[in-house]
């Protein structure tokens, strides 16, 4: 097949895809396999990224970072989820590229300059303690508490789908530290914290998943754990407004990813097809076998240009609510499509872990509902573009 060039549209852009696929190949589908099947943290993958310096790619230059966009960044997760790791492979350094713009945007000098090295060369690692069992995505009707005690707050409640905690050193935490029937709007009262993961308060659950066994996802109890007021991310209260910050680039990333997850598959398909002969013919000769491999290449590639322009837009300061959203439905669907048709295409081999092309598969699964499902997009663009009544 030939190359996509895609976002990787400029020079510049296709070094970044080209030294970071080059890395990425160097971890096949062995090792993803073995990862998948003993539930095993990829270490080793995650350490390649880091000592490439790829973490900081876009994190501030003056605290070790690269300085580059948005942009840049889904160039190199497309090629990271277009790798033998697919979504295991994204998980495991996601957080780092830009779950932490809050401290970025946020954060004060003293915080921006303990924080984001380490966070950059790998030596912490950071898991999102955002999700609840009962609120899902109304995230304003979180009800873990912090109360502030002195110097120090003090949080219980539960989180869920937090991913790498069971790695992780420091979460980004949001908490309500004012009770909802005390506020104004539901999402006032909420507050963000980045903090040390103590294990003598918190106890982490790992939950059994159809796929992505390699990186992990938990329920996290917080009992009495306490957080220095210095951990906390700009003014109490505020943290909703934080982490909407980090959305959109959050959906586009996501979106990069799912392409090249889906263009992994994609691959696979396309070669067993021209080597498999069945009543004397290799079945890429087939039409029934053709069409539907090459309405997959259409989406994904329609899903990526819908990516590239929302990135451009997050670069270029300008409002990509809309089109992050877009991107990454486009991008789930037409991910979705492409794994399913990659079984297909493989026939009953397909079901077999020998080709790959069901692990794909069942990572896939996982972007169509998160980090947020394709329904809650629709809704949004409905409301925000076409005009109509919220519906939620």
């Amino acid at each position: 097949m030939k190359l996509f060039e895609g976002l990787a549209s400029t020079p510049e852009r296709a070094e970044i895809r080209d030294a970071v696929r080059a890395l990425c190949d160097r971890f096949d589908d062995a090792y993803w396999s073995e990862k998948d099947r003993s539930h095993a943290f990829p270490h080793e993958f995650a350490k390649a990224i880091a000592d490439a310096g790829w973490l900081g790619i876009a994190m501030p230059r003056e605290f070790g970072g690269a300085g580059l966009g948005v942009t840049e960044a889904a160039v190199m997760m497309q090629e990271v989820g277009r790798s033998a790791g697919a979504f295991a492979a994204c998980s495991t350094i996601h957080i780092n590229i830009f779950g932490l713009h809050s401290i970025v945007k946020h954060g004060t000098d003293a915080q921006r300059k303990a924080w984001l090295p380490s966070i950059i060369d790998g030596s912490s690692r950071a898991c999102f303690g955002v999700t609840e069992p009962d609120a899902g995505l109304d995230t304003s009707r979180i009800k873990t508490r912090a109360v502030r005690r002195g110097d120090r707050y003090i949080v219980n409640g539960q989180k869920i789908w937090t991913s790498t905690a069971q790695q992780a050193d420091k979460v980004v935490l949001l908490a309500r530290t004012a009770p909802i029937e005390e506020c104004a709007k539901p999402t006032e009262g909420l507050t963000l914290f980045y903090a040390d993961l103590d294990r003598n308060t918190v106890e982490i659950r790992e939950i059994p998943k159809m796929g992505r066994h390699a990186v992990d996802s938990n329920q996290v109890f917080y009992d009495n754990f306490e957080i220095p007021v210095e951990c906390r991310i700009g003014e109490e209260g505020r943290g909703f407004r934080y982490i909407l910050d980090s959305l959109n680039p959050e959906r586009i990333l996501n979106a990069a990813e799912v392409v090249g997850m889906g263009r992994r598959a994609l691959e696979k398909a396309v070669a067993y097809a021209n080597e498999r002969v069945v009543f004397g013919r290799r079945i890429g000769q087939n039409q029934s076998i053709q069409h539907p491999l090459a309405q997959c290449w259409s989406e994904l590639y329609a899903a990526e240009l819908m990516t590239l322009h929302a990135a451009e837009l997050y670069d270029s300061g300008q409002p990509c609510g809309a089109q992050a959203n877009a991107a990454k439905y486009l991008a789930a669907d037409a991910g979705f499509h492409a794994c399913d048709r990659a079984i297909r295409t493989h026939g009953g081999m397909g079901y077999a872990a020998e080709y790959h092309v069901e692990r794909y598969f069942r990572e896939m699964v996982a972007t169509q509902l998160a980090p947020v499902s394709r329904e809650m997009i629709l809704c949004f663009i409905a409301e925000r573009e076409l005009g109509l009544p919220k519906s939620y």
